[in-house]
C-alpha cells in the first residue's frame, strides 16, 4: 500500500460529503467500500475505550458515519469473561478493511481482522 503523511487535516483535504469516519459507535452500518469514499479510522492513542469519542469528534465535524459490521456477520462467543467488544485497534481495523476490498466478503474479513479475544466469532 502506498501511504502519503501530512500536516495538514483530513478535514481541508477531502470534501466532506467523501469523508466517512469509522466508529464503532455509528449507527450507521458499513455495507460495502466505496473507493470514491475516504475513510477515517476513528483510532486514539489510549489505552482505554473512550465510549463515543470519535462518534462525537465526527457529528462536531458534520461527516458520516459507520461502523464495521461485526454485529451482522459474526456472534458472541462464550467466554469465562464474558468479555464482547466491537472496538478495535487501528491496524485491526485497516485488515478489515483491505481484506474486504479484495474479497469483498465481510465474513472474511472480520476473521482477517477481529481476534477471538474481542469475544466475537463467526458462526460455524
Amino acid at each position: 500500500f502506498q501511504i502519503d503523511t501530512t500536516q495538514e487535516s483530513y478535514l481541508d483535504l477531502f470534501p466532506l460529503d467523501a469523508i466517512v469516519y469509522l466508529t464503532p459507535d455509528s449507527e450507521n452500518v458499513l455495507e460495502d467500500v466505496d473507493p470514491n469514499k475516504v475513510y477515517i479510522l476513528g483510532g486514539l492513542v489510549d489505552e482505554s475505550i473512550h465510549k463515543k469519542l470519535t462518534l462525537q469528534r465526527a457529528r462536531e465535524q458534520s461527516l458520516q458515519t459507520a461502523r464495521l459490521p461485526i454485529r451482522e456477520y459474526m456472534v458472541k462467543s462464550l467466554n469465562t469473561k464474558s468479555y464482547h467488544c466491537e472496538t478495535l485497534a487501528i491496524n485491526q481495523v485497516f485488515d478489515v478493511l483491505s481484506t474486504y476490498y479484495e474479497t469483498h466478503s465481510w465474513p472474511a474479513a472480520l476473521q482477517a481482522g477481529v481476534s477471538s479475544g474481542k469475544g466475537y466469532v463467526l458462526p460455524d
